[in-house]
């Protein structure tokens, strides 16, 4: 199975070493796809080739251009090259990026991937809180302050009636720490985002989740102002129809999505001042 992964990955840097004498003599591709994966994406550019060339593929197809694609590691590169428009188009997470994409630079929401999102606050099994409201008072156990999904977990407990900063926190680095700290008796009660591995596994361990909740965009992909808008508006009909496309599913798959909406321009664009207010 290892093998064949690697494979696969050697593969795909192959054929992109083969658009390689076309850039040498000054061909230069016509759009750039920036991919990030914030602190929990652990890819090489090879990998990143390997996961995410068919659909840079299916949407050059899509707007009769050749798209290439870079990887983008830090955060201060992605926004960097935001603020230039250096980036055609930009898939990242988490979604406070692309959000200050469309704020401060000018880009435009195109989708963003399903499904949407969410906080979970979690407890392990055994513990006798039954409601979030019954959380309150109770030991936490949240990502570090400036991480993304604290910032979502903190608005959604403020709009619920709980202030964070006036519960007691103990403040872990990864989020998978969160899971094992409730496990161990370090924190009656914790935050964590739906798309984690704490989440895929959570429930099946026997322990449950408390509160789920509003849905917010996940990996969002934007547009920069040099992209026309015909051609966003054709690459949301691409990324719209491809659950019943032919191959669609399957490249869905790899990227470890169900699909794409294209109609949450509005939550996006709300996104910085719902997380902030």
């Amino acid at each position: 199975m290892r093998r064949s992964i690697r494979s696969r990955v050697l593969l795909a840097a192959i054929a992109v070493m083969g658009m390689l004498p076309a850039l040498a003599a000054g061909q230069s591709a016509e759009m750039v796809l920036a991919i990030s994966e914030g602190t929990s994406g652990g890819l090489d550019h090879a990998q990143v080739i390997a996961k995410y060339g068919g659909l840079a593929g299916l949407l050059g197809k899509a707007i009769n251009k050749r798209v290439s694609m870079v990887l983008v590691r830090e955060f201060s590169q992605l926004e960097a090259g935001m603020k230039s428009a250096r980036f055609d188009l930009v898939m990242a997470r988490p979604s406070d990026y692309p959000a200050r994409g469309i704020r401060d630079y000018q880009y435009r929401y195109v989708a963003s991937a399903s499904p949407a999102g969410q906080c979970l606050i979690i407890v392990p099994k055994g513990s006798p809180i039954r409601t979030l409201a019954e959380a309150h008072g109770h030991r936490w156990v949240l990502p570090e302050p400036a991480a993304y999904m604290t910032r979502f977990c903190k608005a959604e407990l403020r709009d619920r009636g709980i202030r964070i900063e006036k519960e007691t926190v103990r403040w872990v680095r990864e989020q998978n720490s969160v899971g094992a700290h409730l496990e161990n008796g370090f924190g009656e009660v914790g935050g964590v985002a739906s798309y984690s591995g704490v989440a895929r596994t959570w429930e099946r361990s026997g322990h449950r989740i408390l509160h789920s909740s509003a849905p917010q965009p996940y990996f969002p992909l934007i547009a920069s102002p040099k992209v026309s808008a015909s051609d966003v508006e054709a690459i949301q009909k691409l990324l719209f129809a491809l659950p019943d496309s032919a191959g669609g599913p399957a490249l869905l798959k790899t990227l470890g999505v169900t699909g794409f909406d294209v109609a949450s321009k509005d939550r996006m664009e709300a996104l910085l001042v719902w997380l902030d207010k």
